[in-house]
């Protein structure tokens, strides 16, 4: 499932605990276990790093149907 937006945000760690209802702790051991996508730098050898809106809610829309597939077994 892809969800499509006209407009492109990018969200930082401090968005993603209302977002996801994730703590940025969990968060970052998804991203180590491949579980959650991996951020990206917003600007070349810089620390700040980000997510686009659409990363972030395709990979909650594939959770939520992955969740919905389990129980359905």
């Amino acid at each position: 499932m892809e969800v499509k937006t006209t407009n492109t945000r990018i969200f930082r760690m401090k968005d993603l605990p209302t977002i996801t209802g994730l703590q940025p702790s969990t968060i970052y051991e998804h991203i180590a276990a491949g579980k959650f996508p991996k951020p990206f730098k917003l600007t070349p050898g810089g620390r700040a790093a980000g997510w686009f809106d659409t990363t972030i809610y395709n990979h909650l829309a594939a959770q939520a149907c992955s969740t919905q597939t389990e129980n359905k077994k």
